[in-house]
């Protein structure tokens, strides 16, 4: 059968196939693979053994999801304070795995900054964000929530503590995740959801709640590319005099020149990103990071590869038989 994972737990994987659900094992083969089952693939399974993982349509590494049709980013007015260089994070995480976003920002019924709503709306929608304000508690804005949502499965990113549970609760009463209130000391949630999973709102929208998270680093490309995460930086990268220009200190620089037209929180959150890319190009150079594939096509499937150190081994092997032989002859 095939059906679509909706929360892994411990080593058990929870397949979702016709409306019934099968707490799955996976086969051996599978974990000498390097690509690790994720909430929203696609397997196919027997029994309860899953036995191949189907193409994806999209993949995000944090959180690990896959074949969503948008990311929602879910940020706090207040309680947390808002960070924008956070939220930069998730965007351009988003957009590096070419996944359509939406911004919420929960929590309005708070107090917080008078121009707030306006500086958000002033940096993001020049970019063509979807923005939506809500407040889970007094259920402010969840009829628009629930629109953007509507006939998709959408994965809702954010820290702990903006609310993405209660949002969720608020979308459908009968759900009841557990929630909890941010830590006043520390001015940050805790963590109530502890996996990845798939929640029905109705029968043509679901939601995949995902843990809280603050440390997504670009330590994964280089920083040639980094521009291409800001479309209010990139826009100007053709104009700059030099085609490798990384916008900081460069003659000819056209984004320097525009700086008036771009957020000083996106610029200092593009900075932060070029000397992170800089940490992975120096482990590049000096460590390396080919890596073999671990896997092969052969007759219509995938299979596990022997790696080519290993297959040398045997073939050494096989030569030093050849040799003792062809000794024992003379």
């Amino acid at each position: 059968m095939i059906g679509q994972v909706y929360k892994i737990y411990s080593d058990s994987y929870f397949v979702n196939a016709e409306n019934k659900i099968t707490s799955c094992k996976i086969r051996e083969i599978i974990k000498k693979q390097k690509t690790s089952i994720v909430t929203g693939d696609y397997v196919e399974f027997y029994g309860d053994v899953i036995n191949k993982i189907l193409p994806r349509k999209n993949f995000i590494i944090r959180p690990s999801v896959s074949n969503v049709d948008q990311i929602v980013v879910v940020s706090a007015l207040k309680q947390p304070e808002l960070d924008f260089h956070q939220l930069n994070r998730y965007i351009s995480l988003a957009k590096y795995y070419k996944i359509p976003v939406v911004l919420c920002f929960n929590k309005e019924d708070l107090e917080f900054e008078n121009n707030l709503k306006d500086r958000i709306e002033k940096i993001y929608k020049p970019l063509g964000y979807k923005i939506l304000f809500t407040s889970a508690l007094e259920k402010l804005g969840i009829q628009d929530f629930s629109s953007v949502l509507k006939g998709k499965l959408s994965a809702l990113c954010g820290n702990s503590g903006v609310g993405k549970s209660s949002l969720i609760n608020a979308l459908n009463p009968k759900v009841k995740l557990k929630t909890k209130s941010v830590s006043e000391k520390l001015n940050r949630g805790t963590h109530t959801t502890r996996h990845c999973e798939i929640i029905p709102i109705s029968n043509d929208t679901a939601i995949i709640d995902t843990p809280g998270f603050s440390n997504v680093k670009f330590d994964f490309i280089l920083p040639r590319d980094v521009d291409l995460l800001f479309d209010d930086i990139f826009q100007y990268k053709s104009l700059c005099k030099y085609s490798d220009c990384l916008h900081i200190n460069e003659q000819g620089c056209e984004v320097l020149n525009h700086m008036e037209q771009i957020d000083h929180t996106r610029y200092e959150s593009y900075l932060e990103f070029v000397k992170e890319a800089f940490e992975y190009k120096e482990k590049v150079k000096y460590n390396g990071i080919k890596e073999e594939s671990s896997q092969k096509f052969h007759h219509n499937r995938t299979v596990a590869k022997i790696s080519e150190k290993k297959r040398q081994v045997s073939r050494n092997t096989q030569r030093q038989r050849v040799y003792k032989e062809i000794e024992n002859e003379y």
